[in-house]
């Protein structure tokens, strides 16, 4: 009889996700790009709505930690709109549950989403927001669980996690060997300009996925 585990329960170190999924860290940089190479530029009305943004967002956290909810109220929900991922051809799905049955067939893993962006029913981007008194890292061993689930094992899926005061971005592909690879981590509160590069890298990446 196979066994149900919670994601977050079954899966809490990167290495624990590699092993599960026989997942391998690609170094080479040129396996994930996007997060620094033919960023687009944005407009002026672009950069004055993240500076509000990121006003609001110090402002909030300077009262203490702040939870998942207020953290995707905060950063999460405005970025997606200003990346375009709330428009056609995107659709988007909240809180959605996800199912992992391991290849023995004895484990089967399950877990919810925080927010999923679909494109013609494929995951194209997976968010999960922690804390912000816990780490960034502490969120991706359970991203790359959901990346896994993706339908589609032939393109590349992307995942962002934070914890509100900074930002990483994960690139997985299932073809062959399973590879994933990371971005460096973007500070809110180190400088606007971080911001900006975020909104940046979710557009290369909304790119990437109509192509």
């Amino acid at each position: 009889m196979s066994q149900s585990l919670a994601i977050t329960e079954a899966i809490t170190t990167i290495k624990e996700a590699e092993t599960r999924f026989g997942l391998v860290r690609v170094e080479d940089e040129q396996f994930f790009t996007e997060w620094f190479e033919g960023l687009p530029s944005i407009t002026d009305a672009e950069k004055a709505s993240l500076d509000v943004l990121r006003r609001r967002y110090i402002y909030h956290r300077g009262e203490g930690d702040l939870l998942e909810g207020t953290v995707m109220l905060l950063v999460v929900s405005p970025l997606l709109a200003l990346a375009g991922f709330y428009d056609p051809p995107f659709k988007i799905k909240a809180e959605s549950s996800v199912e992992l049955v391991l290849d023995d067939g004895e484990e089967i893993l399950r877990g919810r989403i925080d927010v999923l962006v679909l494109q013609n029913q494929l995951w194209v981007v997976v968010l999960e927001s922690k804390k912000t008194t816990l780490s960034v890292w502490s969120a991706v061993p359970q991203a790359l669980a959901y990346l896994m689930a993706s339908p589609d094992g032939n393109k590349p899926v992307f995942g962002m996690v934070t914890n509100g005061d900074d930002v990483l971005f994960i690139k997985l592909t299932q073809a062959g060997t399973p590879q994933y690879n990371l971005s460096r981590v973007f500070a809110l509160f180190t400088s606007k300009r971080e911001l900006y590069e975020i909104l940046q890298v979710l557009k290369v990446i909304g790119r990437v996925t109509l192509s």
